[in-house]
């Protein structure tokens, strides 16, 4: 219990809000605002928190709730609807305003919505911006001159979109009383340190345990497309080629230059991926270029040039070639289809 105190406590971030053992004892409320198309992974790890720091408390430390903009339950990324409390009023008073968002945050423009962000925002004591949340604040303006963070499959639309915010590729954000998250998992970080500081590192830490959740990453740390367990145990050799691909996605290097980036031969690196990964380096780098693409494919309406050369091929034809060998059909096929589901 020690030692996890100890970690856990170096991964907090530095908003306050009003403890809830005040003078008067009253829950934290919470209005958490539910787009069309969230992920269900990042909706729970957004309320579920709560729900059992009131449990292990034995007490109502959050009045939190779901809610849309129309009253009725938004379908999920999966295709599932998501239950809601009701429809959203953004003159309400809350504590703390939520609003979670993932694919196709970027087409939200309606005036009214955003007027009624930016209403929201000013009634609450902290405003968080969950995964691709913080489209909405930075279209309403409330991101001017802060620092903030987004999923990182959004970031240099988001970064081209709001030049006006200072856009940080970290797990998490806190400027002032504005939070933003990237993701689910540091969704889940923000709640753990919500309830710490509204009810204290005990219950932070009980809450924790019903989890079996571990804080093994903090918010400054820089989100990362592929993802390693804990327990994966891979050799550290490959978990830094990999990101050194990462970072060339749109100018492919050399297996050679990806070597000497990590002290190895070329022919030592093939032979490492080889026995960790069952492939090899090329064709691993070649497949994140391609999942790369086809998240542009299928969530964005970007033409097929401009994905080709943000997955560096050379041109359209190359692209299209390389992403049929994999996925079976063209990406403007996969679009159309996908567009027509």
């Amino acid at each position: 219990m020690e030692i996890r105190f100890a970690i856990y406590e170096l991964k907090m971030t530095n908003y306050e809000v009003r403890p809830v053992s005040g003078a008067d004892g009253t829950p934290l409320r919470i209005d958490i605002l539910v787009l069309p198309n969230c992920s269900m992974m990042t909706l729970a790890c957004t309320g579920d928190p709560l729900r059992a720091a009131n449990r292990v408390c034995g007490r109502a430390v959050f009045d939190w709730r779901y809610l849309s903009l129309d009253g009725r339950d938004p379908l999920t990324s999966a295709g599932t609807p998501w239950p809601v409390s009701g429809r959203f009023d953004a003159v309400e008073k809350r504590d703390v305003f939520a609003v979670v968002s993932a694919f196709r945050a970027a087409e939200i423009r309606d005036p009214r919505v955003l007027s009624a962000v930016v209403a929201a925002s000013r009634r609450a004591g902290l405003t968080v911006g969950i995964e691709s949340g913080a489209w909405l604040l930075a279209r309403a303006g409330l991101l001017n001159g802060r620092r903030a963070t987004t999923h990182w499959e959004d970031f240099e639309d988001f970064a081209s979109a709001f030049p006006a915010v200072d856009l940080r590729p970290e797990r998490s954000v806190t400027d002032g009383r504005f939070v933003t998250t990237a993701g689910a998992s540091p969704t889940f970080d923000t709640m753990i340190d919500l309830i710490r500081r509204t009810a204290g590192i005990a219950a932070a830490i009980d809450v924790a345990s019903v989890f079996v959740y571990e804080a093994s990453r903090g918010a400054s740390d820089v989100q990362s497309p592929v993802s390693f367990a804990p327990a994966a145990g891979h050799d550290p050799r490959v978990v830094q080629a990999i990101r050194a691909m990462e970072l060339c996605l749109d100018r492919p290097v050399t297996v050679a230059a990806i070597a000497r980036s990590v002290s190895m031969s070329a022919r030592g690196l093939e032979q490492l991926f080889s026995k960790e990964i069952g492939r090899t380096p090329g064709a691993y780098f070649l497949g994140l270029r391609l999942a790369a693409a086809r998240r542009l494919v299928l969530d964005t309406r970007l033409p097929m040039t401009d994905i080709a050369a943000r997955s560096g091929f050379s041109s359209v034809a190359t692209f299209s070639r390389a992403f049929k060998r994999v996925y079976g059909t063209a990406p403007l096929q996969e679009r159309r289809v996908r567009a027509a589901a």
